[in-house]
């Protein structure tokens, strides 16, 4: 059966070449060398030197690329390294378009280090194509979003925003770490470049940082090949051994993380003391209908307003089942408190207009008994000060 034919799930569990061709072995193989013999003068076996290519990182690579429906995968010691690899692909005087809602370790990185380097930023809101069109100059070089936006889950139409990138010669970048593969697959609505932070659902167990970066064109696989091999920032062998390990159970994981969310971003709605909740997968929210259209699922990231922000840092200080910790995306259920950790880097203004305040909390939803999660959410919220 052709590799290309295999539903998603089968592809997550055997990667790219389902184990190791030299010695049987399932689970592919951990090559830790920083470097490698040569048969003889002008002969290699493919490899040289690990910064520019190991076998565990090369079958991770390849992986995540079957995966997000790409020519080529790049495997990063982070997420942040892998945007800011990706933007080297940018010079001096480039305009950039981004998502006004987005994690602040990337605003940091823009306004901290691009800026110095001479790029300019418009941060708009991208779910609009008249906001685009209207902050489009004629040093516009790129498009990068995040779907759903981190943390108030705004919903950008690829496909729309394909078309006009197209027209206007701007390369477009979705970080699709809120969905993954298993959920959406940018590339195949007309997305340039996809990017991902690992650490978050494809490792799926808050045990390892990585990041991804996924080309759709030959020509930006070259291009992304000499920043990945020259910038250096590459995941070690340990680490890809893991997220190869990962990504074998993130359909069921995600399954399972999405069923909860559901269930969960429906009981807070009924919350007296909840006053609005952020969840794609809820019919009344203003993405729902987009999403359904351009993804397979809505994930499991759930943010959330309370009534006041005393209850927010009882909450907080509460949950025992949840833990009160930074990242998403793992089997364990994490809350975090944007104002002060994700998103301390947004200034305040942005920060308040986008509705990021003392009173929202962000809800990565794992894979425990719902029953359970609700009961902790139930007596933080109730429980004494």
């Amino acid at each position: 059966m052709k590799k290309e034919c295999l539903h998603m799930e089968t592809k997550l569990v055997h990667g790219s070449r389902g184990g190791d061709v030299h010695t049987g072995a399932i689970s592919f193989p951990i090559y830790q060398s920083a470097t490698f013999k040569h048969p003889a003068v002008n002969e290699s076996t493919g490899y040289d030197y690990s910064r520019v290519q190991n076998p565990t990182r090369e079958e991770l690579e390849n992986t995540i690329a079957a995966l997000e429906g790409g020519t080529a995968g790049f495997a990063f010691s982070t997420g942040m390294a892998a945007i800011a690899t990706l933007f080297h692909l940018f010079s001096t005087g480039d305009h950039i378009i981004v998502s006004d809602d987005l994690y602040g370790g990337t605003y940091r990185l823009f306004e901290e280090i691009c800026k110095k380097n001479g790029m300019e930023f418009s941060y708009i809101d991208t779910r609009s194509i008249d906001n685009i069109r209207k902050s489009i100059k004629a040093n516009t070089r790129g498009i990068f979003i995040e779907t759903p936006s981190n943390p108030m889950m705004k919903v950008t139409d690829i496909e729309a925003l394909n078309k006009f990138t197209k027209d206007n010669s701007i390369i477009l970048m979705v970080d699709n770490t809120f969905l993954t593969p298993y959920f959406q697959r940018p590339l195949a609505l007309g997305a340039d470049i996809v990017v991902h932070s690992g650490t978050k659902y494809l490792g799926g167990h808050n045990d390892t940082l990585a990041g991804f970066v996924v080309v759709k064109e030959e020509e930006m696989r070259e291009k992304i090949e000499l920043l990945h091999k020259t910038v250096g920032a590459v995941l070690a062998p340990f680490d890809c051994w893991l997220m190869l390990r990962g990504i074998k159970t993130l359909g069921i994981r995600m399954k399972k993380q999405q069923e909860n969310a559901i269930e969960i971003a429906n009981w807070l709605k009924k919350k007296e003391e909840v006053e609005k909740v952020y969840y794609v997968g809820l019919e009344d929210h203003e993405g729902y209908t987009l999403s359904r259209k351009q993804a397979t699922g809505f994930g499991a990231m759930i943010s959330f307003v309370v009534k006041n922000t005393a209850l927010a840092e009882k909450i907080l200080k509460n949950v025992k089942v949840i833990s009160f910790a930074e990242s998403l995306g793992g089997v364990e259920s994490l809350i975090t408190y944007p104002i002060t950790q994700t998103h301390a880097s947004i200034p305040e203004e942005i920060r308040k207009r986008l509705g990021i305040d003392e009173r929202l909390l962000r809800l990565s939803v794992g894979i425990e008994d719902v029953n359970d999660l609700i009961s902790d959410l139930e007596e933080a919220i109730e429980g004494e000060e």
